[in-house]
């Protein structure tokens, strides 16, 4: 050895195995977050998304319809596309997990925007839930940004437009985001949902949970 090389640091101590990190860290959620009173289903949807924001006391303000798992999984499975409020929801969700090539589909840069926005008077957001047409029937709605977004759609299903098979209203903010999410719990159509009440959310969260539901071995 060069006794004039300078002197390696020390190594840093932490977990360098993949696999165990991913088993320790699930392991740890279900043994700190409250999961008792969840379907067994919704309980590893809820997880995923715990794992997604590393906040297990996201439990106590998760709401969801009964049976919105399945019916959002029944949907993928028949080929129902996921329709998502920004790029970085549909950027995240992992293609290989979707069990029959859904389409993902994401309408917020299509160039017909910015100008039906400011027909409409809302946020680009929301105006792009327009575009989505026939697409929306069936489909499965994943909102993790925009609380316009949420609102919006649930404006179009009040005026008679195709209606999802599942809606994960999980946008995140400090104006419009509890409201919308509150209003799509208290919704009158009969859509099945997912939500995080309060200023919590994001597209972390609504990339978890369509993960999550879209996983075939969940």
């Amino acid at each position: 050895m060069n006794p004039d090389a300078p002197a390696q640091p020390p190594a840093l101590d932490y977990v360098r195995d993949g696999a165990e990190i991913y088993r320790r860290s699930f392991a740890t959620i279900r043994a700190e977050a409250d999961l008792g009173g969840l379907p067994d289903d919704l309980a590893t949807v809820v997880v995923r998304m715990i794992h997604a924001c590393g906040m297990v006391d996201l439990v106590a303000d998760v709401e969801a319809s009964d049976g919105v798992v399945a019916a959002a999984r029944d949907a993928l499975r028949s080929g129902a596309p996921v329709l998502c409020d920004a790029h970085m929801v549909a950027a995240g969700i992992t293609r290989a997990r979707l069990p029959k090539d859904n389409e993902v589909v994401c309408t917020l840069t299509d160039p017909g925007v910015p100008a039906l926005a400011a027909r409409l008077g809302t946020t680009r957001s929301a105006a792009a839930l327009e575009l989505w047409g026939p697409l929306l029937e069936g489909s499965v709605v994943a909102i993790g940004n925009a609380p316009t977004a949420l609102f919006q759609l649930l404006e179009m299903v009040e005026r008679g437009a195709p209606r999802p098979a599942a809606v994960l209203g999980l946008p995140v903010g400090f104006i419009g985001a509890a409201e919308s999410k509150a209003a799509l719990a208290a919704n009158g159509f009969g859509l099945p949902y997912l939500v995080v009440h309060g200023r919590r959310g994001g597209s972390a969260m609504a990339v978890a949970a369509v993960n999550a539901i879209a996983d075939e071995r969940e």
